[in-house]
């Protein structure tokens, strides 16, 4: 589409259009669908001006760099001065320091500062600086510090622009291209890559683990330190069409922008998002600088006197332009510096002066505590308005943060986005982020552990750990309760463990769930028995203590899954915080173990009062106990507490410390010894030096500090623990007396002298003597003389005598003898010496004979008459005999005759010194041999002799091996390069040497190879470490450029173009134009090749490349170029040799260059002319020059042009004027054109006038039919285009039938006319196009007209189409029956039976079902019993579907219907509705009615009816006025029920279950409550109906405990038995107190010991005794105790037990109860066919005896009870004996 084109369609916008919109936006911002921003809130980044850091100067003293630091603390800037100043964040300067440059002789103004970032850590600040230098500056971490420079780094070019993404590295930038990196660790800077362009500009991405630079050329480029998983590309990724000054890498796309006033927003390849072009914006001028917000969010953009902010979108994806921020007299940006959390924004100017903006989206205020600064929109800022501290809240993914909440006592964040939630500490600052769901704010959080929060939602738990961006953990639980779930974060290091994350929960209300949370697995499961209902792991995660509903604690050992309850009856229960150690309360106990792996040790104390908590601090623990109105403090054993803990954690230091502040005392010095040994186990020596110097032993302390001195400098020297050092190790052997252990130590490490040294520091002679003989010291005699010195000093004569002996001076053992007063050791060795002073030889002969082989072993041994010693010892002496091989060999080794000792050695084993022998024989394999067959640590040290002997020889590979062998590959390699094995060298190098040593020694060799100019043997050694680059670069430095493009082609063929276009460039350069010819066109830059030689005036050279390289027409403006460089003549001679002077022409046009055109056509191609200013006129059109344009037009031939440009430009005069006299034929189109204009302004008889004019009637009509206008239309139509009149009417007709009544009677004539005239298609169609006209009958006949023609004459598809239409219409006006008698015609049976349906026609639809199709009778009574249902006819109903007739009872609350009509059903559905019965009375407090029913109807084993009948039990139990004998029919209903539910137990499959058990129970409990009813109405029964008061005691954990105690208490007072009705009316009265207290904590068992009367009841939720009878119980109580006439003591039976207790406590035995009284059976028995069941003879005469005397019909209903419950009755005699 050509630009003149785009205009006439109305369309402005041109390029990337102004609106900043995505490509093809048309640019009217008012039919923009991409900025129509009122839709809804946006809220867009906005600039506030808050202060003037630095005041403008009058002129230029632009600030050429700022940064702001990591921790938001510091601001720098500097300026023209190369002066640095540094503020704090609230602006105040606080600092300055000046810069310097790289030498001095320059002068101090020698240089611009051009780069500045701060160190990760904030404490230093790097300065480029265009002096070739970048200083690293220490500025420490306070204001005021001492500046020093701790880094500096040479470079080859200006300094250009810097950043500091991460610790240690520095990027920056060069002038001449490259882009470097700086290791402020190892002082060394190192190439990232290089460009031939100037480097403009530097930036990172939000996470500093990119960078991106920008060039002269326009060049951008990008490259990942890591690319995060992104997969985005590396390399040039875009060229700008200017140097992108502004450069900012954005979230979601870079901004760039330069000199060309355009703003470009870049996709992450390098396509274009977005353009904002301001080059036709006269204010604009170019873009200097430009920043991203830390967020990635929003990026500001620098120019002149103004700041444009542009804000990413993410629900629309595009960058929205906010409204710029415009600042009179600011001049250029030359600086920007966004503060790291967002809030502020700092521009620097021109003139010197630096401008603090403040930036957010939104601010508000939170419950006014609280604010929140929105500074984008994945980025809040939460500032605490009371302690001004402040968090940053960011999405680490860009989501848009939703809602900010406080919650948790005003110190958690919770927060949502779309995708994730965040949560935070605001103590801490640990912030975290999750992938999360959203679920409409569901969720509910805990904030009970300060390391984790807990969010439950939807039956699940999850667990996330503050500052950490994964879920720690997350499981199904439906207990929301944090006493419920525990949670234990690395709360108390032990040693030895890492991480320690530990879970536990309930899965149920019985099972608890221990859960590793950092393996996520599960480590125990605990299945208990009753109720948890508190838990909590210790802080180590070891161990889990939990409560139950009983009060029972229990604590579980994690590791060996062992269950211990440890208290009973526990009010409270916490660890004590930082320890192991547990406080519980048990009453009026307080229980504390110190140690928990022995939980049966507890320390017990007495208190008056309840357990409120703990508190622990300044050194002490203490327990809080309200006593009273007061709280009293108990005091823990700090000293178990803390130094247990921390000895347990092995955190030796934390006991230390808690030792230092406690006084000497026995049990501190014990904790000290304690310590000191494990200290020592754990080789921590400066504690247990700490710990000797505490006890008072100054040796050990000494002895201790010495040796940390050794292990302190060992570890500052070479690293690693100096604890593993051999003196180290060896000095702790000497503390602990291990003598030999040192001495093993020091003689592994060949410390034969230290090892010596010890021995004699010791005074242990002999053991220094041994070792330094058997390592052969030379200092043995010298040692010997001492020894035997000290002796003498030591005036130990005898052992001197003995040394001597031994040294075989015998004169001296004698005298010595004499002198100690031994006289007969003196004689026995005179004895001794005589018999050897001849040949020692022949006197070992001599002793052999007389059979003393002792004394001959001696002999032949001091002779070195080894041969025969051996033999003899073989003999007599096994096990001398390598002790003699042994000393063979020595002998032999001093005799020189080491070939011969080398046998001798390996007979005795002594593997080292046959090594020796080997060795300095020089039998090489031999050795090898036996080395082989040592042990890796003893062979390793003489490998490397044997290894330097092959080396020696040339067999490298066997040197090798043994070098190898000895662990000294080093030496291996070395041996390889000394003799020019580089190969080799290096395979063995890769193998135990760092990458990068061996990279250095190669590379070292490979430059001493260049500077002998072997270049190949140089490159061979560089590509094997794979530094092919080296060899590239040596390659072009001795511009041998052949094999430098082999090496790129081979190692970096991606780069071979780049490399074959700079070394073009440089040959170029060089004026070796052939050569940078090739490598121009090797490269592919053909259009370079051109440049070169048209720069050079060689314009037959460009043509030749143009054509043979440039494709069809690059040749041709080449030519053209050549030509106009001429001109005149030439130009036309050149262009027709060429043959091109046409085709110039047309470039020439086509460039806008019409001069040279027209020029070139006057001379040579006239003809062209024309064409010529037809072109040059719609330039000067698009240029908007219209009268020019229209002469041009008029010159080219082309009047009709020039009309449609006047049109299209709506002047019409012009166009009018330029048709008529040059263009008649277009005169009607500019007449049309002006019509239009008339219409759009509703002038109608103008429009009809130009169009009439214009001979365009038709175009007239149409205009007036679609502006309503018919009569208009239809003169025009009659007077103009009379063949079209009755086409016109007719849709003049259809207008009209939309118009009412008076259209509705219209159709119908009309439809009567084509009827009549035998068209009843079209008949049909009028009839049916009448709709409501107000006359239902005529709507009526007009369709029913419609369908019966239909029927009559249309075929038969047609006729079908229009009954099914006609059909509903009929049953919408209530005709349902006209509606089955159309679908009935055409055999619709289906339609007609739902038309009956609807009309409630029900016999109809049934018989047309049965007469037509039988298969639709289902269908006809399933929508007649929905029918009847929704109706509420359901007597009709029961006949047809009787299911369905009861549960429309039961929704209409008709039960006894229901009931009844159930009955004639069967047993199942009658149980389920007598159950759905039941369950309602009961709601309705209605359990009498409810037992009726079940007594009437039975009652059914079905566990889904169990809660139903405990309920009935329950509420029947609990219910008052229920002790007296007009109670008993109640009680004989539920007695039977449940009698006749366990018969039906016992045959079902839940026999013998718990359920069976409980109902049995619960039959025993309304079994004795019948009968004590019917005693009660028998006066004679008094008694039994006490006792059975007293025996239904045993059964509280089913009855109201407060009741039964209150009857059984009455019922005894009432038969005198004062002494029980005392107890259990006190107890009574203690269960009524703790009722209103709410807890059974309070009560006193003491009464109740030795019974079976249960300790365990539920506390009954409420009083089931009124007021004034509780007040009567308290004072006949009161009166009672007060007159002390009553013992309280329970009466006691010959068992010596409780006479109403069924187990004896003495013995355990159980007794039956009586079936009468319920009191145990202990003679007189009277048993039952049913086993189990008995009575008491006794009680049962006097039954037997009342109901004779009484005829009580009541006791006899119990008596058939009873007949019928245990299998008849026994003998009916009874006796009174």
């Amino acid at each position: 589409m050509t630009l003149r084109s785009v205009l006439r369609s109305g369309r402005v916008c041109v390029s990337g259009s102004r609106c900043g919109c995505v490509a093809g936006c048309p640019g009217n911002h008012g039919s923009c669908r991409c900025l129509v921003a009122s839709e809804r809130q946006v809220f867009v980044m906005q600039l506030k001006h808050l202060r003037t850091l630095l005041s403008p100067q009058d002129g230029a003293a632009k600030v050429t760099c700022m940064a702001w630091s990591q921790n938001n603390a510091k601001f720098a800037v500097c300026t023209v001065d190369r002066v640095v100043l540094l503020y704090d964040e609230h602006g105040e300067r606080r600092d300055k320091f000046s810069t310097k440059p790289a030498d001095m002789k320059y002068g101090r103004k020698s240089y611009m500062v051009k780069g500045m970032a701060f160190s990760p850590d904030s404490t230093k600040i790097a300065i480029g600086q265009t002096d070739n230098i970048i200083y690293v500056y220490k500025i420490g971490e306070d204001w005021g510090d001492k500046k020093v420079i701790c880094n500096k780094f040479i470079q080859t070019s200006a300094v250009t622009c810097l950043q500091w993404p991460a610790e240690y590295i520095i990027v920056f930038g060069l002038a001449e291209g490259k882009v470097r990196l700086a290791n402020t660790k190892t002082n060394k800077s190192s190439t990232v890559y290089g460009t031939d362009s100037y480097v403009v500009s530097l930036t990172t991405n939000c996470s500093g683990k990119g960078i991106l630079s920008g060039h002269a050329d326009g060049t951008i480029v990008r490259y990942f330190f890591d690319d995060e998983g992104s997969g985005e590309s590396q390399g040039k990724l875009v060229n700008h069409p200017c140097p992108p000054y502004a450069l900012a890498w954005a979230t979601n796309s870079i901004v760039a922008a330069g000199c060309d006033r355009r703003i470009v927003a870049y996709g992450k390849e390098g396509h274009v998002l977005q353009t904002f072009d301001y080059s036709r914006d006269p204010q604009e001028r170019e873009f200097t600088t430009a920043a991203a917000s830390p967020g990635g969010q929003s990026v500001v953009l620098g120019s002149y006197d103004r700041l444009r902010v542009l804000n990413w979108s993410p629900r629309r994806s595009i960058w929205e332009e906010a409204k710029p921020k415009e600042i009179a007299n600011l001049y250029t940006v030359t600086a920007l510096a966004w503060k790291r959390d967002g809030s502020r924004l700092c521009a620097g100017t021109l003139c010197g002066g630096v401008e603090q903006f403040d930036c957010c989206l939104r601010r508000s205020i939170y419950k006014n505590k609280f604010e929140l600064t929105y500074v984008g929109p994945s980025q809040v800022i939460v500032k605490n308005l009371s302690s001004g501290t402040r968090v940053v809240l960011k999405s680490h993914y860009g989501y848009e943060v939703e809602e900010v909440k406080i919650l948790g006592k005003e110190r958690y964040l919770v927060a949502h986005t779309s995708d994730t939630l965040l949560l935070g500490d605001l103590n801490t600052n640990r912030l975290s982020e999750v992938a999360w769901q959203g679920s409409g704010g569901n969720e509910k959080y805990f904030f009970e552990n300060e390391n984790v929060c807990m969010i439950f939602n939807a039956g699940e738990l999850t667990l996330v750990e503050y500052g950490s961006n994964d879920t720690l953990g997350s499981v199904r639980t439906e207990f929301m309760n944090p006493h419920l779930i525990s949670v234990r974060i690395n709360e108390r290091r032990q040693r030895g463990m890492e991480d320690n994350k530990k879970l536990a929960y309930l899965v149920d209300i019985k099972t608890i769930a221990i859960v590793d949370l950092i393996g996520g697995y599960n480590i125990g499961t605990i299945s208990h028995e009753s109720r948890v209902d508190w838990l909590e792991l210790n802080e180590t995660g070891h161990k889990l203590l939990f409560r139950d509903r009983k009060l029972r604690l229990h604590l579980y050992d994690i590791e060996s899954c062992a269950k211990t309850m440890i208290l009973n009856f526990c009010s409270y229960v916490q660890w004590v915080p930082g320890s192991d150690v547990l406080v519980a309360q048990n009453r009026n106990s307080l229980c504390v173990w110190y140690n928990i792996e022995a939980p049966e040790r507890v320390t017990t104390s007495s208190i008056r009062g309840d357990v409120v908590g703990l508190e622990r601090g300044g050194g002490k623990t203490e327990v809080m106990v309200t006593e009273g109105v007061t709280t009293v403090a108990y005091t823990l054993d700090e000293g178990l507490i803390e130094f247990g803990t921390a000895i347990d954690d092995g955190n030796y230091s934390r006991a230390t410390a808690f030792l230092e502040t406690l006084e000497m005392t026995p049990e501190t010095e014990a904790m000290w010894k304690t310590l000191s040994k494990l200290a020592l186990e754990a080789r921590q020596l400066h504690i247990a030096e700490r710990c000797f110097s505490a006890l008072g032993h100054v040796a050990k302390a000494r002895f201790l500090h010495e040796t940390n001195e050794i292990a302190d400098q060992v570890s500052r020297e070479y690293g690693g623990e100096g604890t593993d050092f051999y003196q180290v190790r060896a000095r702790l052997a000497m503390l602990e007396k291990n003598y030999k252990l040192a001495e093993m130590i020091f003689l592994e490490e060949n410390a034969v002298e230290e090892a010596m040294d010890m021995y004699q520091e010791l005074h242990r002679w002999d053991e220094c003597i041994a070792v330094a003989q058997a390592k052969g010291h030379p200092a043995l005699e010298k040692l010997r003389r001492g020894y035997y010195q000290w002796l003498m000093d030591t005036q130990q004569e005898e052992r001197a005598g003995e040394l001597q002996e031994s040294q075989g001076d015998g004169l001296a053992a004698i005298s010595l003898y004499l002198k100690a007063g031994l006289p007969a050791k003196a004689a026995r060795l005179v004895l001794a010496q005589e018999e050897l002073l001849a040949n020692t030889e022949l006197a070992g002969d001599l002793f052999e004979k007389i059979r003393n082989p002792q004394r001959a072993l001696e002999c032949y041994c001091k002779g070195s008459a080894f041969m025969k010693a051996v033999e003899l010892a073989r003999l007599a002496f096994p096990v001398e005999v390598v002790r003699l091989e042994e000393a063979w060999g020595d002998h032999l080794v001093q005799q020189k005759q080491l070939d011969a000792a080398i046998n001798h050695y390996i007979e005795a084993r002594c593997s080292i010194k046959a090594v020796d022998a080997a060795l300095g024989a020089r039998q090489w394999k031999k050795a090898v041999y036996i080395l082989d067959l040592q042990d890796q640590s003893i062979a390793s040290k003489y490998y490397p002799r044997v290894a330097q002997h092959y080396a020696a020889l040339q067999e490298y590979e066997i040197a090798e091996e043994l070098y190898i062998k000895g662990d000294r590959t080093k030496d291996a390699i070395d041996m390889y390069t000394q003799a020019g094995r580089w190969e080799q060298a290096h395979k063995l190098a890769m193998k135990c040497m760092r990458p990068e040593d061996v990279s250095v020694l190669y590379i070292t060799q490979a430059q001493e190879m260049e500077k002998q100019g072997k270049y190949r043997e140089a490159e061979r050694l560089y590509v094997t470490v794979e530094e092919p680059d080296l060899a590239i670069t040596m390659f072009k430095k001795h511009k041998l450029y052949d094999d430098m493009i082999r090496l790129v082609g081979k190692h970096h063929p991606d780069l071979l173009g780049d490399t074959h276009l700079h070394l073009g460039k440089e040959l170029e350069a060089e004026g070796r134009l052939q050569e940078a010819e090739y490598h121009y066109l090797e490269a592919q830059e053909w259009k370079a090749t051109v440049n070169m030689y048209r720069s050079n005036g060689l314009w037959e050279e460009a043509y030749r490349v143009a054509k043979a390289h440039g494709g069809a027409n690059a040749h041709k403006h080449v030519a053209y170029l050549w030509a106009k460089s001429l001109g005149g003549e030439s130009a036309v001679r050149l262009l027709n040799k060429l043959g091109l002077l046409e085709a110039a022409i047309d470039h020439a046009a086509d460039n806008c260059s019409f001069e040279f055109a027209f020029e070139l056509s006057r001379l040579a191609l006239k003809h062209k002319t024309p064409e010529i200013h037809l072109r040059y006129a719609m330039y000067l059109e698009d240029e908007g020059k219209f009268e020019e344009a229209e002469a041009e037009f008029i010159r080219a031939g082309k009047p009709k042009e020039a009309v449609l440009m006047f049109v299209h430009n709506q002047d019409w005069e012009a166009a009018q004027r330029v048709a008529e006299a040059h263009d008649p034929d277009s005169v009607a189109e500019v007449l049309v054109g002006q019509a239009r204009g008339a219409l759009e302004e509703k002038d109608f008889q103008k429009a009809e006038g130009l169009l009439l004019r214009a001979q365009r009637p038709g175009l007239a009509l149409n205009y007036y039919k679609e502006a309503g206008l018919w009569s208009d239309a239809l003169r025009i139509c009659k007077d103009y285009v009379p063949g079209q009149l009755e086409a016109l009417q007719e849709e003049y007709e259809r207008e009209a039938t939309k118009k009412g009544a008076r259209g509705v009677e219209g159709l119908v004539d009309q439809a009567r006319q084509w009827e009549q005239s035998g068209e009843y298609s079209r008949a049909v169609d009028c009839y049916l196009k009448v709709r409501d006209s107000g006359s239902s009958s005529l709507v009526e006949k007009c369709w029913m007209k419609a369908a019966e023609l239909a029927i009559k004459f249309l075929p038969p598809q047609r006729s079908l189409e229009v009954v099914r239409a006609v059909g509903p219409q009929l049953i919408g006006i209530g005709k349902h029956s006209a509606a089955a008698e159309l679908y009935l015609n055409l055999d619709l049976v289906k339609e007609a039976i739902d038309a009956f349906i609807e009309g409630e026609e029900w016999n109809k639809a049934k018989r047309v079902a049965k007469e037509l199709d039988p298969r639709y009778e289902d269908y006809v009574d399933q929508h007649y019993k929905e029918f009847l249902k929704n109706q509420g006819k359901v007597d009709s109903l029961v006949g047809v579907d009787v299911v369905a007739a009861l549960d429309l009872y039961v929704e209409q609350g008709q039960w006894d219907k229901c009931i009844e009509t159930a009955t004639k059903q069967n047993y199942k559905i009658l149980h389920k509705y007598v159950a759905l019965y039941a369950t309602h009375l009961i709601r309705e407090g209605g359990y009498r009615q409810a037992l009726a029913l079940y007594v009437q109807h039975g009652a059914p084993a079905n566990p889904q009816n169990f809660n139903i009948y405990k309920r009935i039990f329950t509420d029947m139990v609990s219910s008052p006025e229920t002790n007296s004998a007009e109670a008993y029919h109640n009680w004989a209903d539920l007695r039977d029920v449940l009698f006749n539910l366990c018969e039906n137990l016992v045959k079902s499959s839940e026999a013998n279950s718990p359920a069976h058990e409980e109902f049995e129970t619960m039959l025993l409990i309304a079994h004795y409550y019948a009968t004590r009813s019917a005693a009660q109405s028998v006066k004679q029964l008094e008694t039994v109906a006490a006792r059975l008061s007293v025996s239904l005691l045993r059964h509280t954990q089913l009855l109201p405990a407060d009741k039964a105690f209150y009857e059984a208490g009455i019922a005894a007072k009432a038969v005198g038995w004062e002494n029980m009705a005392f107890i259990f009316l006190n107890r009574f009265l203690d269960l009524t107190d703790a009722i209103e207290e709410g807890t059974l904590d309070a009560l006193d068992h003491s009464d109740f010991q030795d019974t079976d009367i249960p300790f365990e009841v539920p506390l009954p939720a409420k009083q089931h005794i009124p007021e004034a009878q509780r007040e009567e119980v308290r004072d006949w109580v009161l009166t009672v105790s007060m007159d002390q006439r009553l013992e309280q003591v329970l009466p006691r039976d010959e068992r010596g037990a409780y006479e109403a207790s069924l187990v004896a406590a003495s013995t355990g035995v159980r007794a039956l109860p009586c079936l009468i009284t319920g009191y145990p059976i202990l003679r007189n028995k009277i048993e039952f066919k049913r086993p189990g069941k008995a009575a008491n003879k006794d009680n049962w005469n006097k039954f037997l005896m009342a109901i004779k005397t009484s005829h009580s019909p009541v006791c006899q209903d119990v008596l058939k009870f009873i007949s019928q419950w245990c299998g008849g009755l026994p003998s009916t005699s009874f006796s009174f004996q």
